[in-house]
């Protein structure tokens, strides 16, 4: 469990959400974790060329193009917050959008996109995306514990949000489920939760 600076990143980042207009703890973690996905896949991406610069040889694994380069977490996490939202909602001006880019990554070579299918990108304000950008890129998250321990203190808050009302399933993911299990007509489920 993640305690001391770590924790309190997170609850801000958690109660920016919820002032912001986001009171859904598991909405709350999905926009979170995408964000985290996101500033993940240009680390990768940097990673690669280093690589790639070190070695002298061209990069193998493009996660973003030539013309994606304003994507890029290290590029829009500068940008003002108008220009920010946009790049993340915006499909008349940037297509793909930061989020579409992130939704579509390997769509002809894995299940990320296809699991991805349904995923929406539901932060409602540029004030509320840049706030949360700025906060997600001051998290240190070098070594793979921080990384679990943060997931795992994020579902932690599910866990003591039950007060808060009725959680939902986010329907891409009960898609997924249904697909998993393949039922048929004839089948029975039984829900020990409802």
């Amino acid at each position: 469990m993640i305690t001391g600076e770590l924790r309190s990143q997170v609850d801000k980042i958690w109660n920016a959400f919820w002032t912001g207009g986001i009171s859904n703890p598991l909405t709350v973690i999905e926009q979170f974790t995408y964000l985290l996905f996101i500033r993940r896949l240009d680390e990768k991406q940097t990673l690669e060329e280093k690589k790639a610069n070190i070695a002298g040889i061209p990069i193998k694994n493009h996660i973003y193009g030539p013309n994606e380069q304003h994507l890029r977490w290290s590029q829009f996490r500068n940008s003002d917050p108008e220009t920010m939202f946009k790049l993340f909602t915006d499909v008349k001006t940037y297509d793909p959008t930061v989020f579409d880019h992130m939704k579509n990554l390997n769509q002809n070579e894995g299940i990320f996109s296809q699991m991805m299918k349904g995923a929406t990108f539901m932060i409602p304000t540029p004030r509320l995306l840049d706030q949360v950008v700025q906060m997600v890129d001051q998290i240190q998250m070098a070594d793979q514990d921080t990384k679990g321990d943060l997931y795992e203190y994020l579902l932690s808050k599910i866990a003591t949000a039950g007060t808060n009302g009725q959680f939902r399933t986010p329907r891409h993911i009960i898609k997924m489920m249904v697909d998993m299990v393949q039922l048929h007509k004839e089948d029975t489920v039984c829900d020990p939760v409802a």
